[in-house]
């Protein structure tokens, strides 16, 4: 019987005249000039962003047409269904203005919403918005959130303060209403108005951002569990993409530790952080830790609910993503089905 497979992190590309096509002016010209808002730090990466086998001999790129996408991705792998974060609007969400920001936003959702959705029924999407301004936000969720293949709100990792604090729980609300879950993805940290790239300040080469990036997911962690973000908001689920494993066990211990001495502090927190993490985080796979030793990642997978946790992601297309042929591997087979695919279908609701 076939293994149920769901990739939870695919970067379609949108074509830039569509998405200038939805814009109002003056937005519109802004947007063709190129002058789009924060853009990198400026790190070199040797390797490119994307696979140097991502663009075909013709010239056409896989990620940036969904033919291409579904010939040479979702059916080479046997891919189920894959949800979509629009990568380039992570960046958009950091710009210091925010009715150009929002506008850019909106125009892209819509782009995929209407270009990339309806050519396949294996395709799924998350929403970007703009979070510094929640009522922004919520206008959005409420304009495209009931679509169908719409399944999460994606906010950048980069932030100014720690996304469970309380200026935030507007978009928590209305994301719950919509059934939809929470997303952060990596790579705007730095930029804009997000706040320095790691606690220590600004690195000095990609790879010392690329592994330290997890320090923001750590701090956001704490900070949805500490502030109550899911006593108040039952349903809701917070999505880790991109972010690495193997930090999860130690810091649920550690609160876990902190809270039976601490939890007059957070009196709304009133079972272990381990277990409402257990119901309500959910991470990605990509990029995995690869240590010399394969039991030793198979034991780091038993010092959390990795069953009911943890969903394959390929990162497709980037120099560093994990092909599921690849990822299966490194799981003991009896987690497999429930990593590769079933616990991203009971999360998204898919069949």
């Amino acid at each position: 019987m076939k293994t149920l497979l769901i990739d939870t992190d695919i970067h379609p590309v949108v074509d830039s005249a569509s998405v200038e096509a939805r814009l109002p002016q003056p937005w519109r010209t802004r947007y063709a000039s190129g002058n789009r808002g924060p853009g990198s730090l400026g790190w070199w990466n040797p390797n490119g962003v994307d696979r140097s086998d991502v663009r075909l001999e013709d010239g056409r790129s896989i990620h940036a047409d969904p033919e291409l996408m579904v010939r040479h991705f979702f059916d080479e792998h046997g891919i189920d269904f894959g949800i979509f974060i629009p990568g380039g609007i992570l960046h958009t969400a950091q710009s210091p203005e925010p009715d150009f920001g929002a506008s850019v936003i909106s125009a892209v959702n819509d782009t995929v919403v209407e270009e990339w959705l309806p050519r396949n029924a294996r395709f799924r999407t998350s929403m970007g918005v703009y979070p510094h301004l929640p009522e922004l936000a919520v206008a959005e969720i409420q304009r495209i959130g009931s679509h169908p293949q719409v399944v999460q709100v994606q906010l950048p990792s980069g932030s100014r303060i720690p996304l469970g604090q309380r200026i935030f729980h507007p978009i928590y609300e209305a994301a719950s209403e919509h059934g939809l879950a929470i997303a952060i993805h990596p790579g705007s940290e730095g930029v804009g108005l997000s706040g320095q790239p790691n606690a220590a300040g600004y690195p000095t080469s990609y790879f010392e951002w690329h592994t330290t990036l997890v320090n923001s997911y750590i701090a956001h962690l704490t900070s949805m569990l500490c502030e109550g973000v899911f006593a108040k908001f039952p349903t809701l689920k917070f999505v880790m993409v991109e972010g690495g494993i193997s930090w999860l066990p130690p810091i649920l211990w550690r609160m876990d530790k902190n809270w039976k001495a601490l939890h007059s502090t957070i009196p709304w927190l009133t079972e272990l952080p381990s277990e409402i993490a257990a119901r309500h985080i959910r991470l990605s796979t990509q990029p995995l830790e690869e240590p010399p030793n394969l039991d030793h990642f198979h034991a780091m997978l038993e010092m959390f609910p990795a069953e009911q946790m943890l969903m394959f992601s390929s990162d497709f297309p980037h120099w560093d993503g994990d092909a599921p042929d690849f990822a299966v591997r490194q799981f003991p087979s009896h987690l497999r089905a429930r990593i590769m695919g079933e616990t991203a279908a009971e999360l998204y609701g898919l069949a």
